[in-house]
């Protein structure tokens, strides 16, 4: 099997196909650009490509094809990046990555308590040798409500190393979970909104989650609230956020993923001005959070998504069922 890695990392990645082509018997190659029109011929003689999240729409599919790639591994948990009903139709199988939830639900977790402690705002002011107590009181995340959306297994994670916090847990999910309705109370949306002190998303980007939250949702929330998202940026509508942010209704929010971040976040864009306003506008709130994608970041996470996404561009050619085979 050959299979050719766009968006390699050679700093971290690098190190983890080399191990496990040998291990698996697979031949790679590599470039660290993004899938374009431009590069789509350094796949010609591949049987797979992987990519970290990038376009992959249904011309960059076609144009894959008639170079003779037949797979398509992504290295993350989310796919809405692929045309799947076109990969489908071409009889390209596609695969994605699982990894131990404990990873973004913890960093979820620890930016919540960022926000509730005023830690950004603490540390700046530390920079300038302000150590004075004024305008730094927080909040106890034990005294507050925290209202999970999504409770699949980063959701439910969360919910778990919540618990010994002894914070109020409300869930929202369209299939609750029974273990996780022990710790946490399933409760409609609406009732999230007006309840939650905190509410921190873990749900897919899919048709029906575009904008989930907005201006609307936001209206139903508690003034002061703090928002988290570790897990799509299409599930807020940014300039409701920032206008939340503005009019007070949010106190602080913690984004780790944001909408239109392809071909931003994981780039060095140093010294250059960067085409996307919502952006520029949420780096100017003290009391908004942003990381660049990261909550994934770790070395294991990174060994096993070089790991499954080889491994299952082989289960798929030989036809082995692997429960992350997509198409």
């Amino acid at each position: 099997m050959k299979i050719f890695a766009y968006t390699m990392r050679e700093f971290d990645e690098k190190d983890f196909f080399e191990k496990y082509s040998k291990e698996l018997g697979c031949e790679y190659g590599y470039t660290t650009e993004y899938p374009s029109p431009e590069n789509v011929e350094l796949a010609r003689g591949y049987d797979a490509i992987s990519a970290t999240p990038c376009n992959l729409d249904a011309d960059m599919l076609d144009r894959f094809y008639a170079v003779g790639v037949r797979y398509v591994a992504t290295r993350s948990i989310g796919v809405d990046h692929i045309d799947l009903e076109h990969a489908k139709k071409l009889g390209m199988g596609v695969c994605h990555v699982s990894y131990a939830p404990e990873t973004v639900a913890d960093y979820s977790i620890m930016l919540m308590l960022m926000c509730c402690r005023n830690i950004c705002h603490i540390l700046e002011r530390s920079k300038v040798q302000d150590y004075t107590l004024k305008g730094k009181m927080g909040r106890d995340i034990s005294d507050c409500t925290v209202g999970v959306i999504g409770t699949g297994q980063i959701g439910r994670t969360v919910i778990k190393h919540l618990s010994n916090f002894g914070c109020r847990i409300l869930a929202y999910d369209l299939y609750p979970n029974e273990e996780t309705s022990k710790i946490a109370e399933y409760v409609s949306l609406d009732e999230l909104y007006a309840q939650a002190d905190i509410i921190t998303l873990h749900a897919p980007a899919t048709a029906e989650n575009y904008h989930l939250l907005n201006g609307e949702a936001f209206a139903k929330m508690k003034d002061n609230v703090i928002i988290i998202n570790t897990a799509r940026g299409t599930l807020i509508d940014t300039v409701a956020l920032i206008d939340a942010v503005e009019t007070g209704k949010i106190s602080h929010a913690a984004l780790d993923v944001l909408e239109q971040e392809n071909g931003l976040y994981y780039a060095n864009r140093m010294g250059e001005p960067i085409t996307n306003r919502d952006l520029a506008i949420l780096r100017s709130f003290p009391n908004v959070i942003l990381s660049p994608h990261t909550a994934f970041y770790t070395e294991k996470v990174v060994s096993d998504m070089a790991y499954k996404c080889m491994k299952g561009v082989l289960d798929m050619m030989n036809h082995v069922e692997n429960p992350l085979i997509i198409v």
